[in-house]
């Protein structure tokens, strides 16, 4: 599967945050208003407000109004998209190790021939 590079920094950028994590594990157990995610946090309503917006903005997360209260929720799809990109760039990363390794094998063999060669 091939992930767009611009999700993929939404998603880390919004997952970078501590606050923000936090979020999306509350709202996987079900939705919260962002009025109840402000109690726990030691920060203003503004900044927890800020935060939901960029989890928002990433597709982790959705909003929905309830009378007065706006209800947060988890989007279970696009946490699994996150994961999956995580594992296209373990993936990638592991890919670059083994061939450095290989590279670095290689050339120690060859050294070690040039030892024996003397």
């Amino acid at each position: 599967m091939v992930v767009d590079e611009v999700v993929v920094d939404r998603l880390l950028h919004a997952l970078a945050d501590t606050t923000r994590r936090d979020i999306v594990r509350r709202c996987l157990a079900g939705e919260a208003s962002v009025s109840r995610l402000a109690e726990a946090y030691p920060m203003s309503f503004a900044a927890v407000q800020k935060h939901v917006a960029v989890l928002e903005r990433a597709g982790l997360v959705t909003k929905q109004r309830s009378g007065r209260e706006q209800l947060v929720s988890t989007d279970v799809d696009a946490v699994r998209r996150a994961r999956e990109a995580l594992d296209q760039l373990e993936a990638t990363w592991r890919g670059r190790v083994d061939r450095m390794s290989d590279l670095l094998t290689e050339t120690e063999g060859n050294q070690n021939d040039e030892r024996d060669q003397r």
